[in-house]
């Protein structure tokens, strides 16, 4: 995610403009103000739209988003949230369509794809990194596709984030 200084964001608008700036040794953008749910909803809305952009009947692991510390910045009042979740495929054949597909829709609708690699691992697993600048998240998508159980890891990341004055981050 780049850092536009956009008053754009779930649920709320931007801060002062030092907020904009992320700390020191951060590469983390900063969102704007919003409430910890607001941005629960977004991260989760868009975990379901990855999972339609699969293309192919699989099923989703369980565990929902987690709320973060936003590095350098005050925990009661800053926050990120994360998804990892993990998508199976039916048929472990339609792994490497499903992430054909997700790299050609993270191609599209505000999406930039910013990275596509085969990491060092034995499998070497294709990885994928988009970000979407307009709503402030950025998924990080690796194929396990030589696995005996065929999958997919998807994790969605929110920019760091600032409650409402008078409000503290709900941490679950």
């Amino acid at each position: 995610m780049t850092d536009s200084g956009s008053t754009d964001s779930p649920g709320g608008d931007a801060g002062t403009p030092s907020d904009a700036t992320p700390p020191p040794g951060s590469r983390v953008p900063f969102g704007g103000t919003a409430a910890t749910a607001d941005v629960v909803a977004a991260v989760k809305k868009t975990s379901s739209r990855l999972y339609e952009f699969t293309g192919v009947p699989g099923k989703a692991s369980e565990p929902g988003p987690g709320v973060k510390e936003c590095e350098g910045r005050d925990p009661k009042t800053y926050f990120q949230v994360y998804h990892p979740w993990n998508f199976k495929p039916e048929s472990g054949a339609d792994n490497d369509v499903a992430m054909a597909n997700l790299k050609e829709k993270l191609s599209t609708g505000g999406w930039t794809v910013k990275d596509s690699y085969r990491d060092n691992s034995a499998n070497k697993n294709l990885n994928l990194v988009a970000d979407n600048d307009a709503e402030r998240l950025s998924v990080w998508i690796v194929a396990y596709s030589k696995r005996a159980t065929p999958s997919i890891g998807i994790t969605v990341t929110s920019a760091c984030y600032r409650v409402p004055e008078g409000q503290t981050v709900d941490h679950f």
